[in-house]
């Protein structure tokens, strides 16, 4: 009879505060004590830990990876499967792959997260990488958040649909509150988002800079990452150095969102957002790329503004839009309000990964070894 809770090995790129970490953090907090946690960063960044509930039984093994030495990170990791002998691998996108080639023949069953994809796959498949996971996710449970992911994880992938699960991201309602903080001044408009290309800050401060006298506006920038000097240097240059604000990580972003009058994502790539969807529980209004699955987030335009990637005069007449235009904005936010309510609540989602956590099967097979070594070199 088992004494102690599962343990799950997780698995990520990185441990960045970033819409994956954010789900699992949420996940993992929600289930308390049901699970213990073992999670490794690929690139030994760790910033997500802060917002793990202390009471959590977590490790966080040391395993080293070494960048391009594909076989020597397969023995590593296999060897760290031996001693940690965890109940379930739980591997999150591309960047976690070589885990799921080192488990096979160790019996440990495998649950992969696809959130939707980097720069490089923004417009196209790669075809290494498709053959890759159709070869060591068939046998593995893998789950999307949207239409879109399980379209393309059964029909380009070709994984059986038995082994497919579409689980969307939730939202802890009760911590995002409507009522607005008032403030003087302009309209507020904020984005919460890793510093990384993909988000195209950039874009949204160009925007900015486009925005008319008469529709004045200051932009709030949450989050941090690689290009937050690159970002600073072109505040300057556009002359905004009073208009935008950059603070970096926080942990209330609640509180945050409260203070915005409209919520930008202008990524070029996006999975399933969670910024997108704490914007619309906390009833501000939002404006969004159409790409990945924030389309379907925003129920096709109906609770939020949709705009194409990369045009800089669209993002900047839908902000003037809205600026004047108070009851657009309310009305936006209470249809983006209802929807999370109707369709992402976070409780509902955490007991679907529990029943996962527990259920999931051990695989019935693997690649055999030449097609599994075919996607190692």
């Amino acid at each position: 009879m088992r004494t102690t809770a599962p343990l799950l090995l997780h698995i990520f790129a990185t441990f960045a505060t970033g819409g994956a970490q954010v789900r699992f953090v949420t996940i993992a907090n929600r289930l308390g004590g049901a699970f213990r946690h073992a999670i490794v960063a690929m690139d030994g960044h760790y910033e997500a830990r802060a917002l793990l509930d202390p009471a959590l039984d977590i490790r966080f093994p040391e395993i080293g990876v070494v960048k391009g030495d594909t076989l020597g990170n397969l023995r590593r990791f296999r060897a760290a499967l031996r001693d940690l002998r965890p109940d379930m691998l739980v591997t999150s996108n591309w960047g976690s792959i070589e885990w799921a080639l080192a488990r096979i023949g160790t019996g440990v069953p495998h649950l992969h997260m696809e959130d939707g994809f980097g720069p490089e796959e923004r417009t196209r498949q790669l075809p290494r990488r498709v053959l890759a996971r159709r070869l060591l996710l068939r046998r593995s449970t893998v789950v999307v958040p949207s239409v879109l992911l399980e379209r393309l994880a059964r029909e380009v992938w070709r994984l059986p649909s038995a082994r497919l699960r579409r689980i969307p991201n939730g939202v802890d309602l009760s911590r995002f509150a409507t009522a607005r903080v008032p403030h003087d001044g302009p309209v507020v408009i904020g984005t919460v988002a890793a510093l990384r290309a993909e988000k195209n800050i950039a874009r949204l401060i160009r925007a900015l800079a486009r925005l008319p006298a008469a529709a004045p506006a200051r932009l709030v920038i949450v989050g941090d990452g690689p290009e937050r000097e690159l970002l600073s240097n072109r505040i300057a240059a556009l002359g905004l150095t009073d208009s935008v604000h950059m603070i970096g990580e926080h942990r209330d972003v609640p509180g945050l969102l409260r203070s915005f009058d409209i919520f930008v994502l202008p990524s070029k790539a996006e999975g399933t957002s969670m910024s997108v969807l704490e914007a619309m529980a906390a009833g501000v209004p939002v404006v969004a790329t159409a790409v990945g699955g924030t389309p379907a987030l925003l129920d096709g335009g109906r609770c939020g503004d949709l705009v194409a990637a990369n045009d800089v005069g669209v993002l900047a007449d839908a902000l003037v839009r809205l600026l004047g235009d108070t009851g657009r904005r309310h009305e936006l936010a209470a249809s983006a309000r209802q929807r999370v309510i109707d369709h992402y609540d976070e409780q509902t989602v955490a007991d679907r990964y529990e029943s996962l956590y527990v259920g999931a099967s051990v695989p019935h097979g693997d690649p055999t070894p030449s097609e599994a070594m075919s996607c190692a070199g």
